[in-house]
């Protein structure tokens, strides 16, 4: 039971670093383009004007992503509840999986947006 309770709090890592990251981008996001913070592709460094997009719309997506993923992140982990620590190993992984690919999705959507909005 202690493993699976560990897996579940790192599976929920992710999700609500989303959540908080995305509200700082969504509340503070990064004035000056730079090449530390913020959400920096090619396209979102054009210009302040596509920075600025790109940082708001960036933090919305990871705000939106993070707080769908958390519930399911939970709901997932509940089958192996009281199971071996292989299959609990084994979901907990596949749940991180998934939200890194939520994460790096993310990129596709903003660069869309980034696409539409300013070509």
């Amino acid at each position: 039971m202690g493993f699976w309770i560990f897996m579940t709090i790192c599976n929920l890592m992710i999700p609500v670093l989303m959540i908080v990251i995305g509200k700082v981008f969504i509340k503070n996001p990064p004035k000056k383009i730079n090449g530390i913070y913020g959400y920096r592709t090619f396209r979102s460094r054009k210009n302040q004007e596509t920075w600025d997009f790109a940082q708001q719309y960036f933090g919305k997506v990871w705000w939106k992503a993070g707080w769908g993923m958390l519930p399911l992140s939970v709901i997932s982990m509940l089958p192996a509840m009281g199971k071996s620590d292989e299959i609990v190993g084994g979901l907990g992984g596949i749940i991180v999986t998934v939200e890194c690919v939520t994460m790096v999705a993310a990129i596709l959507f903003v660069e869309r947006a980034l696409a539409k909005e300013f070509e």
